[in-house]
């Protein structure tokens, strides 16, 4: 075990956990609700140090990150665990494993083993994914400032929950961002046990910090996939930056959340007619590879910039940041 960052010690060996936006009081010998930092004689403990469930090499198109390195590769990492409790959650199996067993699951690697991995498999970043990295900070934080110091980027995959404290001491280190959107406060509430604000919250201080973000809202029929839900979460994007590129994606049956069909490609088509009509820039629509949604255009004159189809790029016609029909600025970390 290794001692915790971002906790204080409260009365009669209690601890207060400030690394995500549930701020758990956490009573001796329990842990709080990621399930994997426990108090331990009032001190706050993570059980995940160099534990990892998973590490894979993966495109970066897949984080979803399409304005960011495009056409690189990505070394993905992630320890058991999560601070939310998603009916819909992809990775269950490893996220929501404290439902299954108090035993914590996966295999010691150092934070060098780590870095040394991505630079032998050539990848050009290090994406902390698959279950939230901000429940195993503390160890993304070693990994994201060796791969900083080798010239590695650092990528978070994240649910946007991260303690304001937490997003500062990282951000020299973390060059980019994927936050899930997930719906309005009531879809939060109900299906994910948290709440909205504060992911509002972090994709502002994010944007504000210099990381680049991109936001994913997965669509889900009769739970988020209304039309003042979609315009509520497209205006919020706004009135951060236009340039965020927004990733509708479609939802299919999982885990808990069985009541519903996959959502329906029109769906995802009215959604970015949404987003569009509200002035973002880049919309994109996610696990309906062929369709078309997935290319990036020229924001002003339509010119089709980068064709894709599922994690492959056919075409990339960007150069030096602009379009090469009309020179138009397209955001992005490019090369």
């Amino acid at each position: 075990m290794k001692e915790a960052m971002f906790y204080t010690k409260e009365d009669k060996q209690k601890v207060k956990c400030s690394l995500c936006a549930h701020n758990c009081l956490i009573h001796e010998g329990k842990r709080g609700i990621c399930g994997v930092r426990e108090n331990s004689g009032g001190i706050l403990y993570s059980l995940v140090y160099g534990k990892l469930i998973s590490m894979n090499v993966d495109p970066i198109e897949k984080k979803p990150l399409f304005h960011f390195l495009p056409s690189t590769i990505s070394l993905s990492i992630a320890s058991t665990g999560c601070n939310f409790r998603c009916l819909h959650c992809q990775n269950f199996d490893i996220s929501q494993h404290r439902e299954k067993d108090s035993v914590i699951p996966g295999n010691y690697v150092s934070a060098q083993q780590v870095v040394d991995a991505a630079e032998k498999a050539g990848c050009r970043s290090i994406s902390y994914t698959y279950t939230e990295p901000t429940i195993f900070f503390e160890f993304a934080y070693d990994c994201a400032r060796l791969a900083h110091e080798k010239g590695i980027k650092n990528i978070f995959v994240s649910n946007g929950y991260t303690g304001t404290e937490a997003v500062n001491e990282i951000a020299p280190f973390l060059d980019a961002i994927n936050i899930d959107l997930k719906g309005d406060d009531s879809f939060y509430k109900k299906v994910c046990g948290a709440r909205l604000q504060p992911v509002l919250d972090n994709i502002r201080l994010m944007k504000e910090l210099g990381i680049w973000v991109e936001v994913t809202t997965l669509i889900i029929p009769s739970y988020n996939d209304s039309e003042d839900t979609l315009r509520g979460i497209a205006e919020y994007i706004m009135s951060v930056d236009p340039s965020i590129p927004w990733h509708v994606s479609q939802f299919y049956p999982t885990y808990k959340l069985y009541d519903q069909p996959r959502t329906p490609v029109e769906t995802l088509r009215r959604a970015r007619e949404i987003g569009f009509e509200k002035g973002l820039k880049y919309i994109y629509e996610g696990n309906v590879p062929g369709e078309g949604g997935e290319n990036t255009f020229c924001p002003h004159c339509r010119e089709l910039l980068i064709k894709r189809e599922g994690y492959e790029i056919f075409e990339n016609r960007i150069q030096d940041n602009l379009c090469v029909k009309c020179m138009e600025q397209i955001e992005g970390v490019w090369r």
